[in-house]
């Protein structure tokens, strides 16, 4: 049977990383900053490296005084503690429609860094400008897998994907007016794209997509 350890309000996967290649992650939000600490002290002393996602800067605060290690990205909102090296290898390409899509594609990019991909980030390439695409659009070409994160209409991911060869991942945001009605327009978008080869994660999970990515990635790079 395999192992994980019971901390009374959590069982923690102790052999995901056997199991599946990569140590699970820590979804914070709604945790409290005593219930991360010990989360996080038991990966810790079970030597695994831990990812914490939608984390909020006061439980960094707290959890600080207790891992000195621990760092936070206040833009994707997540928390690392690291003990051991990460080898990076390949190249994800994330893109994304605007600037207010930033936040969920930072997510993205820390997710797959952190699970072992290099990341090069082609930001506010949107359609409204698509030029912007077209200029990136060769050095995007190289990338063994793609995130588009989009908001608004969300078409971003449709375009990039009849573009390129590579697999493309598509973000909806919450970003938008009223009647995008907060990531709803540019789900559908993206599900209804006639475009082959782009798959479509749920609004504002930059984490599945970086984690999905980052799989593609490395299983190109035989890792």
């Amino acid at each position: 049977m395999e192992k994980y350890s019971d901390i009374n309000f959590a069982k923690l996967d102790l052999e995901r990383q056997k199991r599946r290649g990569y140590t699970e992650a820590v979804f914070c939000e709604c945790k409290t900053v005593e219930q991360l600490a010990k989360i996080f002290e038991t990966f810790k002393s079970n030597g695994q490296n831990v990812l914490g996602t939608r984390a909020s800067k006061e439980q960094f605060e707290g959890l600080k005084k207790l891992f000195s290690e621990i760092e936070y990205n206040e833009t994707a909102r997540t928390l690392t503690l690291i003990q051991n090296p990460i080898e990076k290898v390949g190249e994800i390409a994330i893109c994304t429609g605007g600037t207010g899509d930033i936040p969920v594609a930072e997510e993205a990019a820390a997710t797959a860094e952190f699970y072992g991909s290099n990341v090069k980030k082609y930001y506010d390439i949107g359609v409204a400008g698509i030029h912007r695409l077209f200029a990136n659009l060769d050095d995007i070409r190289k990338a063994n897998a793609i995130i588009a994160v989009a908001g608004m209409e969300g078409a971003l991911g449709g375009i990039i994907a009849g573009l390129v060869d590579a697999p493309v991942i598509t973000v909806p945001t919450s970003i938008g007016y009223g009647s995008s009605f907060n990531g709803l327009s540019a789900l559908l978008t993206m599900l209804n794209s006639c475009a082959e080869g782009m798959t479509v994660v749920n609004i504002d999970n930059g984490f599945n997509a970086g984690y999905s990515a980052n799989q593609i990635n490395r299983k190109i790079e035989g890792k």
